[in-house]
């Protein structure tokens, strides 16, 4: 492959996130300072990380801009939709993740984005009642507005491309239905019979931006595109999807800890997660029909690093516990506790705890960053379907589980993914193999 296969960044690239809550107003107020080099993008592999390109003699290490085409934060424009009417400099003051004095450099960019009604239903997430709502017949409707959106959207800011981001609440966990999610055919047959029970209305999002050629990126737990129909709509119109839920604190350090053990050979009999926060993700989150859907994205991570039937004397039987507390006195400021209990040389017990005080927006600010602009540059490259080599960012990486793939949890696996596909699409050699 070579770099003329990737079509340039030219013009401007559009941002539609859903949800303008705490995580989006931080993201699009750290891209805003940015620009103006009132703040750094701290975090962001797209703009601070530098990757080995070539062997030997000819070896250079480089940042993701000067391999492959990715778009300037200068070209991009920001929209999105929200049940709550509040525009972004509003929201990024009610969320209080960033100080007054960070927010008001760029109060009037703020001010100008305005959120468009939502497409919801609050059957999803109860624990939310704003009123900025779309009036739809059924959920073939909800798509088809939301679509308009998307057009009149790229219509009016001029922009080039579009990528859609849901950063918006957990839904109540939708189980992958065969009959309904297994196909492309039968998925638009129950939109259109209005089956609010199947169709979630992430779903609507993500067959409406891929729909009108945006990619779409899944930052929550959410079945969303996670099923065989959605697969099948994104190669059909050539567009890359990502999922699910951005990795931010506790899984962050389950995947990047797990390898220790693994690696030092050392055995592991539970791991117990528990962490608090009080943001609007651990309101719906505090409903237990929502937090289904996000343990079953957070308890995947530790059994595909750890693996029973690799090393049977180390890994049989381990106790895995996550937990999730609302807690209103913390807000944004997430603390996540881990009690890792493992053993040694003859089976000696030893524990290992990890407090992370950590702050949810700040770190998955960065990661919006990322994945929007590595899923238009996939885009660009013709990458179409599950961008797995995304996974770095996510919780939960999306993989075919119709064939039994296992996905890819190991943090530094991950990494080897990310890196040889941005050598891919700079025309390089993916040349690191995942061992």
């Amino acid at each position: 492959m070579n770099q003329t296969t990737v079509k340039p960044a030219t013009g401007k690239l559009g941002v539609m996130v859903v949800g303008l809550g705490a995580v989006t107003s931080t993201f699009i107020t750290g891209v805003l300072m940015a620009r103006k080099g009132l703040a750094k993008p701290v975090g962001s592999m797209t703009q601070y990380d530098k990757i080995r390109v070539g062997r030997g003699a000819d070896k250079k290490y480089l940042p993701y801009s000067e391999i492959a085409p990715i778009a300037k934060l200068d070209d991009i424009v920001f929209a999105a939709w929200d049940v709550y009417p509040a525009n972004a400099y509003e929201s990024a003051i009610n969320a209080e993740v960033l100080k007054e004095k960070d927010i008001n450099p760029v109060r009037d960019e703020l001010e100008a984005i305005k959120p468009l009604k939502a497409a919801f239903d609050k059957n999803y997430a109860s624990r939310l009642d704003g009123n900025n709502v779309k009036e739809v017949k059924d959920r073939w409707d909800m798509t088809e507005q939301i679509r308009e959106d998307i057009r009149r959207f790229k219509k009016e800011a001029g922009v080039d491309r579009v990528v859609v981001l849901w950063a918006a609440s957990t839904e109540v966990y939708v189980p992958v239905d065969e009959k309904i999610h297994g196909s492309l055919a039968a998925l638009e047959a129950a939109m259109k019979a209005d089956d609010k029970e199947h169709i979630a209305p992430s779903m609507c999002y993500a067959y409406a931006a891929l729909s009108e050629g945006a990619p779409f990126i899944m930052g929550a737990p959410n079945t969303t595109v996670d099923i065989p129909a959605m697969w099948e709509l994104a190669e059909k119109t050539g567009m890359p999807i990502a999922g699910k839920d951005f990795k931010t604190g506790q899984t962050l350090v389950k995947s990047g800890f797990a390898p220790i053990i693994g690696t030092r050979c050392l055995g592991l009999s539970g791991w117990f997660s528990t962490n608090i926060l009080g943001n609007r993700d651990g309101l719906v989150l505090d409903e237990p029909a929502n937090f289904r859907t996000k343990e079953v994205s957070k308890l995947s991570t530790l059994e595909s690093i750890l693996v029973p039937e690799e090393q049977p004397d180390l890994y049989t039987d381990y106790y895995h516990k996550v937990r999730i507390n609302y807690y209103p006195p913390r807000n944004d400021n997430k603390e996540g506790w881990d009690n890792i209990d493992i053993f040694g040389w003859m089976g000696y017990p030893m524990q290992i705890k990890i407090n992370f005080l950590c702050r949810d927006s700040i770190l998955a600010a960065p990661l919006c960053l990322d994945l929007v602009l590595l899923s238009d540059l996939a885009a660009r490259a013709g990458r179409s379907g599950i961008q797995r080599f995304l996974s770095f960012f996510l919780k939960s990486p999306m993989h075919d589980y119709t064939k039994g793939e296992v996905p890819v949890n190991h943090l530094f696996q991950q990494y080897v993914m990310l890196k040889n596909a941005i050598r891919e699409m700079g025309g390089y050699e993916a040349d690191e193999e995942i061992d």
